[in-house]
């Protein structure tokens, strides 16, 4: 792949982001949950340092958090007919029959526990039984690299 076809992969993000809000859309049965859900799809990308539903509300414009924590506690929606459709997108966009998928668990070390997932475990970013959250993470590389 050359340099001009990863520019312009990169300045038209915009109508893949369309793209795929277009092909989850469905999963969300009302208007509301669609625009919650693209509320929350945009706050996760933007730059806001946490992404608490405070936060993704912000991003949004929202006075309250609500919306965004209903979509996420509330709603009647399908998580596996959402993971499909994400799946489908991805092997879409990125199919390569040499591609692989590399996964890689990571501990962050906490002081409290106010986060989710915070607890007394192995984290191997200390190498011992540590207060600590862990994150799995998962990447997609081919021959026209890290995804």
């Amino acid at each position: 792949m050359a340099v001009s076809d990863w520019a312009v992969s990169v300045s038209d993000w915009r109508a893949a982001l369309e793209g795929l809000k277009a092909q989850i859309s469905s999963v969300f049965i009302r208007s509301e949950q669609r625009a919650s859900a693209r509320a929350f799809i945009y706050g996760l990308l933007s730059g806001a340092e946490r992404k608490t539903g405070w936060m993704l509300a912000e991003e949004a414009g929202l006075e309250r958090p609500y919306k965004i924590q209903s979509l996420l506690g509330r709603s009647r929606w399908s998580a596996d007919a959402l993971c499909q459709r994400v799946r489908d997108y991805a092997l879409e966009a990125l199919a390569d029959p040499d591609g692989v998928l590399v996964v890689d668990e990571t501990g962050f070390l906490k002081k409290g526990a106010h986060s989710v997932g915070v607890a007394r475990q192995y984290s191997g970013t200390a190498g011992r039984i540590e207060n600590s959250q862990i994150g799995v993470f998962a990447s997609y590389a081919s021959r026209w690299g890290m995804r």
